[in-house]
């Protein structure tokens, strides 16, 4: 597996799919690249599709040190540059789009077009999730709280039709360590101020039914980004890009056509 040197010394672990202009995927929460596999196909019938394993997830190191969206920004900057791609279209969802809002703001130059999914600014603009969600994922049952988490990501009627497995869910490999410092890093983004920032086109993508990340946040995005567009996926909850595949990639795609 190829890697890239982060500014810290930290490996990070790529890999290049595909033909065409540069796209970069960035994955969420505690995910590897394989939070991709159920679509990465599709991009790459068009696309040089680049995807990362996160500090803490795949074959990348795992320190025992805090995160950041930030750093993470910096890590996937430092994949474009091993590869030699001076600009891409960046995509992230979940705390890829958090991490992807910090390349476009910081930069510019490297960020072609910017697709956001079902992600929010952070801080003390972002909307959180309700109490609800919170003691659902909270939960000491480990099953419990992975039904918890499809429920959040994905409708009734697909998950009963998608047996999995749901990569969604996390990259299993992580040592505990690494996983809470995803959810520290996560939790503590907080871009309102850089948003104002960003140049490159920027399209917003949300299932109308997230309420793992209330869709409010998007709105909040497109409001704070200069000539964002927003398209709300009718039913989806999270992960929209796989339930509803063929029309988020569609919506996608001729973005950045």
């Amino acid at each position: 597996m190829p890697v890239a040197l982060a500014p810290d010394g930290c490996r990070i672990a790529y890999q290049v799919g595909g033909a065409g202009p540069a796209l970069l995927l960035l994955a969420g929460q505690a995910g590897s690249h394989r939070w991709w596999t159920g679509v990465r196909a599709d991009f790459e019938a068009y696309r040089t599709v680049v995807t990362l394993d996160w500090r803490g997830t795949g074959d990348s190191d795992k320190p025992d040190a805090p995160y950041s969206t930030t750093g993470f920004a910096e890590d996937a900057v430092a994949v474009l540059d091993a590869l030699g791609i001076e600009r891409a279209d960046v995509y992230g969802t979940s705390m890829g789009g958090r991490v992807a809002q910090w390349v476009a703001a910081r930069h510019p130059r490297r960020v072609r077009g910017l697709v956001l999914g079902c992600t929010t600014p952070g801080g003390g603009h972002g909307v959180e999730r309700s109490a609800e969600v919170r003691r659902s994922l909270a939960t000491p049952d480990a099953e419990a709280n992975r039904r918890a988490l499809l429920e959040l990501m994905y409708t009734p009627g697909w998950l009963a039709e998608h047996p999995g497995p749901y990569w969604t869910l996390g990259d299993p490999g992580m040592p505990p360590h690494a996983r809470r410092h995803h959810l520290r890093a996560s939790a503590g983004h907080d871009a309102w101020d850089a948003l104002v920032d960003i140049t490159a086109p920027t399209l917003v993508l949300h299932g109308d039914r997230d309420v793992f990340n209330p869709v409010a946040n998007a709105h909040l995005l497109v409001e704070r980004i200069p000539d964002a567009r927003l398209e709300l996926l009718p039913g989806a909850r999270h992960a929209y890009f796989e339930e509803c595949r063929e029309r988020a990639g569609r919506l996608v795609r001729e973005f950045l056509a």
